[in-house]
């Protein structure tokens, strides 16, 4: 059976047919805040599975969000897929998101599910500090977060202000320590003359060529650094700190729009991708955790902790969407 994948560029009425489409079957809207190139695969075999043509309009999370925040009753989505906590607890604050039944977050971990039930995880991604192993042995690694404000790490550090990760690090700093506390923190931290990065991959570079000594980055950056030559040569490892800011646990997740008219299909469209099969593609094309127990990396050096070995901070993550508050103490602290 011939099936249809039709992707609708950023915020645009554009639309790029790519594939035939199923005659007669139903269409399915999905406003996708992750990438195209990450998710698009993926895409195309939830068509297959739930027997329906998908259209996806692709930008970024916040763009996506900001849309149907504009649209409100009168958006076309059926389906919201973003790539972080914070946008989806935004849409189910705002009233956007219908609750999912049971049935269909059944498989996730009850720790990535909103509370209300409004969207659920669908995969995971945790803060590390990254390191290399050769300069820095690993009992004199940063414990906590306030252990990078040690003189020993004066100008060895490095970040990317304008990053999103970086972003939702210091939301959820302010968020346990109040905006007090966490300004504090960042003047101190500025104190230190960390190193500037466009991103996240430029850090793990600079740390396996001995630029800087720790990067405060996510987990997954080095594998996607990894993912086509021997771990061995490239000097850089993750360090996971619990129960602290730096062990920050962000997701991607998905949730229904109050506003569809076929609520049963774009439910199975989030089943979906909660699936084995889903979960296996975005654990093995993206090096993200599953948030659905039992599935591990086809690829296992380096090895990726299960997610249910991290534990995390006791943030709330819908309540990242506070980025532009977050943006204006980071520009008052000169770290932005």
């Amino acid at each position: 059976m011939a099936l249809s994948l039709t992707v609708l560029a950023g915020c645009g009425s554009g639309a790029e047919q790519t594939a035939p489409r199923i005659e007669g079957a139903p269409t399915l809207t999905i406003y996708s805040g992750r990438n195209q190139e990450l998710v698009g695969g993926l895409l195309e075999r939830m068509q297959t599975a739930i027997g329906a043509n998908v259209e996806v309009r692709y930008g970024s999370t916040g763009e996506m969000s900001a849309q149907l925040l504009e649209e409100g009753a009168d958006t076309p989505a059926d389906v919201f897929f973003g790539q972080d906590a914070g946008a989806l607890g935004a849409l189910s604050k705002a009233g956007l998101l219908a609750p999912l039944p049971a049935e269909t977050t059944a498989n996730a971990l009850p720790q990535y599910r909103a509370a209300d039930n409004t969207w659920v995880a669908t995969s995971g991604r945790s803060r590390v500090v990254a390191y290399n192993p050769d300069r820095t042995p690993a009992d004199q690694l940063p414990p906590n977060v306030d252990a990078l404000l040690d003189p020993r790490w004066r100008g060895q550090i490095g970040y990317a202000p304008s990053n999103a990760s970086w972003l939702s690090f210091v939301t959820g700093l302010r968020l346990l320590r109040g905006e007090d506390g966490a300004r504090q923190w960042l003047t101190a931290f500025a104190g230190q003359q960390p190193q500037r990065f466009d991103g996240n991959g430029a850090i793990v570079d600079a740390i396996n060529q001995g630029t800087v000594t720790l990067g405060l980055v996510n987990h997954y950056y080095l594998y996607e650094k990894t993912h086509d030559i021997d771990p061995a040569t490239y000097r850089v490892a993750n360090h996971y700190v619990p129960n602290d800011p730096l062990g920050l646990v962000n997701v991607a997740g998905a949730g229904v729009l109050r506003a569809t008219d076929q609520p049963e299909l774009a439910n199975r469209a989030v089943q979906f991708l909660l699936s084995r099969d889903a979960q296996q593609y975005l654990v093995d094309e993206t090096n993200e955790y599953p948030t659905v127990a039992g599935v591990a990396r086809s690829r296992a050096v380096p090895p990726l902790p299960p997610i249910e070995t991290l534990s995390p901070p006791p943030v709330r993550l819908a309540d990242l969407d506070s980025v532009d508050v977050t943006q204006r103490m980071l520009q008052e602290t000169g770290l932005l």
